[in-house]
């Protein structure tokens, strides 16, 4: 298992959007426990033991990047009784009310970033790290007008990089 690294490159304008999402997730008390049910609550989800657990793994240390596999990991370390299709289908949950964001980054390869404002991610190959780039740092040209009945929901820019040498 290849362990994954969040860096988070940030300006003003990022940091202050990161700053209006997270307050539009909750009003934070300091306390993970409280604040993940709270959450779960304000999106219209059961605070379940198994989805404050996960919610809890998940959210309780900033921003990251995360697979199933991953998370399941690092449940199982903490004690947390949950299969590894409980911890897709929670994944999936957060993913469709909000608290979450998917990656793909290969056809094998999805990540969950808890970074739900709209940014890009570099991918650095064979080291499996997926790193923030802040919005303002892409600059995506003509967007292609989408077929009638349907609206561009989302740009996702994956940015592949290799350290020089190899």
């Amino acid at each position: 298992m290849t362990l994954s690294r969040t860096i988070v490159f940030t300006n003003a304008a990022e940091s202050a959007e990161r700053l209006a999402s997270m307050a539009a997730r909750s009003a934070l008390t300091g306390c993970p426990w409280h604040d993940v049910k709270s959450m779960l609550r304000d999106v219209g989800l059961r605070p379940t033991r198994q989805r404050m657990a996960l919610g809890w793994i998940l959210f309780g240390k900033g921003d990251r990047h995360i697979t199933a596999e991953m998370l399941y990991e690092e449940a199982a370390k903490a004690k947390v009784p949950v299969s590894l299709a409980t911890v897709y289908n929670t994944l999936h949950q957060f993913t469709d009310v909000g608290l979450l964001r998917q990656v793909a980054v290969d056809g094998s390869k999805t990540y969950f970033d808890t970074n739900v404002s709209q940014h890009h991610h570099f991918f650095v190959e064979g080291e499996n790290d997926l790193l923030d780039i802040p919005n303002a740092d892409v600059v995506v040209g003509k967007t292609p007008v989408p077929p009638e009945g349907y609206e561009v929901a989302r740009i996702d820019v994956v940015v592949r990089l290799r350290r020089k040498g190899r």
